[in-house]
């Protein structure tokens, strides 16, 4: 069973400098929505409802948004717009959340090592709130859900790309298995690799499940591209052992972590919110 899931949320977003100078970019709203609590809906969808908080100086804003404000509510309680706190409600009462801070940015590896405090010896979901995926029928945790209790060991979940945009992601190489057309096991994974030295096109997005002995990996991984500790050097390790399964999963996926990818995901919940 996957009961937790971890949020790496100490990141600067410095790509949308001066508005996530005191502000989290986890707390950017697509609509009205910040992006943290679409991922947070999509675990939830999944059945997990124990959320663990990678945070950091400057992120409070997590904190209170997931929290109930008794000023805020009283003001609005019995008028029009009182109906607007529900899906927030509803996450509070439903889901529980833990916080710890990661004191150095050192990667994404080193932030889900940050969070071992919080999670425990178990498998794991790991959201990455800049990525925000849509699908009507399963959100892609749900999915990878079950590919993980089919499966059980690590799984990322992966799209393809343009291969001139191979060095923006962490890129698998793999056969898929058992006659699936969306499920490989994992041979290689290089970390954002120039499009001459990637292996293919399919990259890894901000999803992933995770078993526990990858704590145990990323303490001994030392820093690779960026100077960063990297998931994907991790994961390969898992990889080397066939323990690493890739699922192209079914949906749509905005890099909100980007200002294109930001106003393409605004622009386009707006649209579906008016038709």
């Amino acid at each position: 069973m996957i009961n937790k899931c971890l949020f790496p949320a100490a990141g600067y977003g410095t790509r949308f400098l001066p508005a996530t100078k005191a502000t989290p970019k986890e707390m950017l709203p697509i609509l009205t929505k910040p992006l943290i609590q679409y991922g947070v809906e999509e675990a939830v969808e999944a059945g997990i409802t124990t959320m663990a908080i990678v945070s950091g100086r400057g992120k409070r804003a997590i904190e209170d948004h997931f929290d109930i404000s008794y000023e805020l509510e009283h003001q609005i309680k019995g008028g029009s717009k009182e109906e607007l706190l529900d899906e927030i409600r509803s996450l509070i009462e439903k889901c529980t959340f833990s916080y710890t801070r990661q004191i150095e940015m050192k990667g994404l590896g080193h932030a889900i090592l940050t969070g071992e405090t919080l999670i425990g010896n178990e498998p794991f979901a790991v959201v990455l709130a800049d990525d925000l995926c849509q699908n009507d029928e399963a959100g892609v945790l749900e999915q990878m859900k079950k590919v993980y209790e089919k499966y059980q060991c690590s799984v990322v979940a992966i799209e393809e790309v343009p291969m001139d945009e191979t060095q923006k992601y962490g890129v698998i190489a793999g056969k898929l298995v058992d006659g699936t057309e969306d499920t490989y096991r994992v041979s290689d994974m290089v970390e954002k690799p120039e499009p001459k030295d990637a292996p293919t096109n399919l990259a890894i997005i901000g999803r992933y499940i995770l078993t526990p002995d990858i704590f145990d990996i990323l303490r001994n991984t030392k820093a690779g591209k960026g100077g960063e500790i990297q998931i994907t050097d991790a994961l390969l390790e898992q990889a080397k052992q066939g323990r690493v399964i890739a699922y192209k999963f079914k949906g749509k996926r905005f890099d909100c972590g980007s200002v294109d990818g930001f106003v393409e995901a605004t622009n386009w919940f707006y649209d579906r919110m008016k038709s």
